[in-house]
């Protein structure tokens, strides 16, 4: 089997490098990427990219790669569209010609963010901003082209490589007394190895059985806020590590309105993920284990 990676330098396509290489011949592009790697894989080349896909015929198509600065898309909703909406687009019209499974990401951001119930995947959806929108279409744009897709929409994604909320509070938790984080928004943080993990899982499911192709939502189990993520991640670095020299004393509560963004947050990111646990048999574990787990590989 051959899969074709797309985004492999991110949270979730460095975790996928791992996850993705026991199930067959990995190529594994980022937009940096040529002929000599193996292709395109710069999703702006939207051309470039349905030709990579023609030439390797790939069994499987993962898309890991996004457009993700959320308040910079709203002042560059064109570049937004091209990398979240219309190359996913076009390889999944690629992946139809081949026949192949196209699997994408997408966002607890495609709703509005009302009430307090987790979202289920036939909800209606309502984006708030460009990136909600993009990511939206884009989820369109597959399920019109190709017949094989899976696509998980997840939340609050992090990982022990490059920069997430852990680190920053970390950061700020050295320089600061006091520090103010809000909690009026709910989600889950969900770690990029958990969601590589189960990825490389319901490919092997849907290979077999194609019936089970669609979207799901996938998130680490539980809820919490940015103020109670920001609360464990400090109370478990000082267990983890007496002499860390973290000198905030105060961890303050204050609403999403006190940090003004271009882009409109979702208030309710809950996600109900009873399907895909019931598909595909899977558990997810609480989001305090894996930012623990995290920590610990960072600290």
């Amino acid at each position: 089997m051959k899969i074709l990676l797309l985004g492999k330098n991110g949270q979730v396509g460095w975790e996928l490098q791992r996850s993705l290489a026991p199930l067959g011949e990995l190529v594994a592009l980022d937009r940096h990427s040529s002929d000599a790697d193996g292709g395109c894989g710069d999703l702006s080349q939207r051309d470039q990219l349905h030709e990579t896909v023609l030439r390797l015929r790939p069994d499987v198509i993962v898309n890991a790669a996004a457009h993700t600065a959320v308040d910079k898309a709203e002042s560059e909703p064109e570049l937004a569209r091209t990398i979240n909406a219309l190359a996913p687009g076009s390889l999944a019209q690629a992946a139809q010609a081949v026949g192949a499974l196209l699997v994408h990401y997408s966002t607890d951001y495609v709703f509005d963010g009302s009430g307090n119930a987790p979202w289920t995947e036939g909800d209606a959806t309502g984006p708030l901003s460009v990136y909600g929108q993009t990511k939206l279409e884009g989820e369109q744009q597959i399920a019109a082209a190709c017949e094989r897709h899976l696509i998980f929409r997840t939340s609050w994604v992090y990982a022990a490589r490059g920069g997430n909320f852990a680190k920053t509070m970390l950061r700020l938790a050295k320089e600061r007394e006091r520090l103010s984080v809000i909690d009026d928004q709910h989600g889950a943080p969900t770690g990029a190895e958990v969601i590589a993990d189960v990825t490389a899982h319901a490919i092997r499911q849907v290979l077999r059985q194609p019936k089970d192709a669609g979207t799901y939502h996938l998130a680490a189990a539980g809820e919490t806020t940015w103020h109670g993520y920001a609360r464990f991640v400090l109370d478990t670095a000082r267990e983890l590590r007496s002499d860390l020299p973290l000198v905030a004393h105060e961890v303050a509560p204050v609403p999403t309105s006190a940090f003004p963004t271009p882009a409109r947050r979702p208030l309710n990111s809950r996600l109900d993920t009873s399907r895909l646990r019931q598909t595909f048999g899977v558990t997810l574990p609480p989001w305090q284990q894996g930012v623990r787990r995290m920590l610990t590989e960072i600290l």
